[in-house]
C-alpha cells in the first residue's frame, strides 16, 4: 500500500527516528502506526521511543567549515547537565562537520545521510547517543552560508551561535560582526529588511501612547515617526552602536572599512522554546566589551 507523508511525519514525530526508517516501518506493517512503533522499538531499542517526546530546551550550538561552506547548528538536550558532557558535545561538532561536508536540504535529509566513517547514519548515531546519554536528542535546526569572509561566533558557554555573510574587509572585521550580532540581537540587517506589516503595528503603538499627550495631531504625528526611526535602527543591524565603540554605528563601521553585510543568522539555545529564561545576550555583551 502507498505510505502517506502525514503518516510519515506522524511515526518520526512520536519515535524521534529518522524519514526512511520510518518510512520502511510503515510499508513493512502495512500502515498501522501500532505495528510499526512496536517494530522500530524492536530494532532501535524502546529507550529511543519512550524519550522522544520529552522536551528538549537545553543545548549547544556548533560551527563547522568544509573550504567556503560553513554550517551552523543547534542541538538539543533535555538538560544543561548532559550539553555540558564531552560525548554529547562531540556529538553537536560532528554533525556540523556532516551539515558542511554534505550540504542537506533540510532536516529529513540530514538524518539520512552518513554520519561518519563506521556510525551508520546520523539518525542512528542520534539513536546511540540517546542510549548513551539516557536522554532525548534532538537536532533541532541548521543554516548554511558559503564564501570566502563569512564572520563566525559561537559564544563560549555554546548557547549563541552567529554566521555573517560580510562582503569587504577582512576576517576580523567579520569576526567583530559576529560578535556584536550576538550580544546585540538585530533582527534585520538595514530598515528596508523590516515587513511593511512590522513597522505598521510599531508605529500603531506608538500613535497610540502619543495621542495620550494631548498634543496636537501634526505634533503627534512627528513624535511617532520619530519613535519609528528609533525603533528601527535599534532592530537593524546597520543602525546599532558597535559593541566595541559605542560612538560609531555597525554601518560607519562597514563603510570606514570599506565592507557591506548581505546577511546573517543568529542562533540561541532552546529560543521559542518554553523553558527557563537566562540572559546569554547580556554575558557575551560584557564579555566583548571588556575584550
Amino acid at each position: 500500500m502507498a505510505i502517506s507523508a502525514s503518516q510519515v511525519k506522524e511515526l518520526r514525530e512520536s519515535t524521534g527516528l529518522g524519514m526512511m526508517e520510518c518510512k520502511k516501518a510503515l510499508e513493512e506493517t502495512g500502515g498501522d502506526m501500532d505495528a510499526a512503533v512496536e517494530l522500530l522499538r524492536k530494532k532501535a531499542g524502546a529507550k529511543v521511543e519512550k524519550k522522544a517526546g520529552r522536551t528538549t530546551a537545553e543545548g549547544v550550538v556548533s560551527i563547522a567549515d568544509a573550504g567556503q561552506v560553513h554550517a551552523l547548528v543547534e542541538v538539543n538536550s533535555e538538560t544543561d547537565f548532559v550539553a555540558k558532557g564531552d560525548a554529547f558535545q562531540a556529538f553537536a561538532a560532528d554533525v556540523a562537520a556532516c551539515v558542511a561536508a554534505n550540504r542537506p536540504s533540510d532536516n529529513d535529509a540530514l538524518m539520512d545521510l552518513p554520519f561518519k566513517e563506521g556510525a551508520g547514519t546520523v539518525a542512528a548515531a542520534r539513536e546511540e547517543i540517546v542510549q548513551k546519554l539516557g536522554e532525548n536528542i534532538s537536532i533541532r535546526r541548521f543554516v548554511l552560508f558559503e564564501g570566502a569572509n563569512v564572520g563566525t561566533y559561537v559564544h563560549t558557554n555554546q548557547k549563541i551561535g552567529v554566521m555573517v555573510d560580510v562582503e569587504g574587509g577582512d576576517g576580523e572585521l567579520a569576526r567583530d560582526i559576529a560578535m556584536h550580532i550576538a550580544a546585540s540581537r538585530p533582527s534585520y540587517v538595514a530598515p528596508e529588511d523590516v515587513p511593511e506589516e512590522v513597522i505598521a503595528k510599531e508605529r500603531e503603538i506608538f500613535t497610540a501612547q502619543a495621542q495620550e499627550s494631548g498634543k496636537p495631531a501634526e505634533i503627534i504625528e512627528k513624535m511617532v515617526e520619530g519613535r519609528v526611526r528609533k525603533q528601527l535602527a535599534e532592530m537593524c543591524l546597520l543602525g546599532q552602536p558597535f559593541v566595541k565603540d559605542s560612538d560609531m554605528t555597525i554601518e560607519k563601521l562597514l563603510k570606514s572599512r570599506g565592507a557591506t553585510v548581505s546577511g546573517f543568522v543568529r542562533f540561541e539555545v532552546g529560543e521559542g522554546i518554553e523553558k527557563r529564561q537566562e540572559d546569554f545576550a547580556a554575558e557575551v555583551m560584557a564579555q566583548v566589551k571588556g575584550s
